[in-house]
């Protein structure tokens, strides 16, 4: 493609975009509140769909007018460059675009409504024992130790697995997590979960003695507003910075490095129910809206419930 055809396709698809994509991304991000994260995928998706219509000049200025047999070829071709799990969000996205313009009445019909996706391929939540949990938090005070980092960072380091695991957040929650929202005395904080939503998250004594060292210490300046964790540069954390943070510390004690901030996620609430938690309790700590979504943690557990009940069980 030569350049003045690759700056029509841009252009094509800046004013498409102003004129559909721009209106729906902000209605998502005022009233309904989803995450940066999310918007940015959608919008992705929004974009792959629309170059795709240009290569195989398909008319979008009706995105409606799309026949069925359009959009099952689209699927097609997306089925064989992403996973499954990334075909169903890219359709859930652009289904929820459709939607939002006939509500808006500016479209009759969603040509995406009915179409049929290949199943999703069930798969058990990875998570950390709890002997990982304690090798992968040695971590941030060994590099102390030995004077691979600073203080200040080895700290905050420790914050931050802590959080993740002692509270169960998500990365996007830990990135908004502010000093105000810390309620020292009862050892709780207040968590801007997806769609605007508020929980009381418990932390742990051990998180709060980590906030408390690092504030005291290192941040002794901070405002209610501010951020609790900040890069080595003092800017707010964000997520790519947490991410690349758990793999140095996975690394170190020689843990899969596949395994991502979410997995702490995924541990907090598989430690919970092995030791006695109600789903329903789970449920509310992870701040899910559904009961079906934390479900999945008790296959584990019950997994291992009958490994205990196997060896130990004179009749099993």
């Amino acid at each position: 493609m030569n350049a003045n055809a690759s700056e029509s396709v841009k252009e094509a698809w800046e004013q498409w975009h102003e004129l559909w994509v721009f209106p729906w991304l902000r209605h998502l991000e005022t009233e309904r509140r989803l995450s940066t994260y999310t918007l940015r995928n959608y919008e992705g998706a929004l974009r792959t769909f629309y170059q795709w219509g240009r290569e195989q000049k398909v008319d979008l200025r009706q995105p409606d007018s799309l026949d069925r047999r359009t959009v099952r070829s689209y699927l097609v071709d997306l089925q064989r460059k992403v996973k499954r799990t990334t075909l169903h969000h890219q359709v859930s996205g652009i289904r929820g675009f459709f939607n939002y313009w006939i509500r808006q009445r500016k479209l009759e019909k969603n040509p995406f409504e009915a179409v049929t996706l290949p199943k999703m391929q069930k798969s058990l939540p990875k998570f950390l024992t709890q002997p990982d949990i304690e090798k992968l938090f040695r971590g941030p005070l060994e590099r102390l130790k030995e004077k691979e980092i600073p203080a200040s960072q080895a700290w905050r380091d420790l914050l931050v697995l802590e959080l993740l695991y002692g509270g169960g957040l998500r990365v996007s929650e830990l990135c908004q997590l502010t000093y105000g929202a810390l309620d020292w005395q009862n050892g709780v904080a207040r968590i801007l979960g997806k769609g605007g939503k508020e929980r009381m998250c418990p932390l742990g004594q051990t998180a709060l003695t980590c906030a408390k060292v690092y504030r005291e210490k290192y941040i002794s300046q901070a405002e209610p507003s501010d951020p609790l964790v900040v890069s080595n540069k003092g800017e707010p954390a964000y997520p790519r910075m947490i991410q690349l943070l758990l793999k140095t510390y996975l690394a170190r004690a020689a843990l899969p490095m596949d395994l991502t901030p979410h997995k702490l996620r995924h541990s907090f609430a598989t430690h919970l129910l092995d030791n006695g938690a109600g789903l329903r309790t789970v449920q509310e700590l992870l701040g899910h809206s559904r009961l079906s979504t934390p479900q999945i943690y008790t296959h584990v557990t019950m997994g291992r419930l009958r490994e205990v009940y196997e060896k130990a069980h004179p009749r099993a």
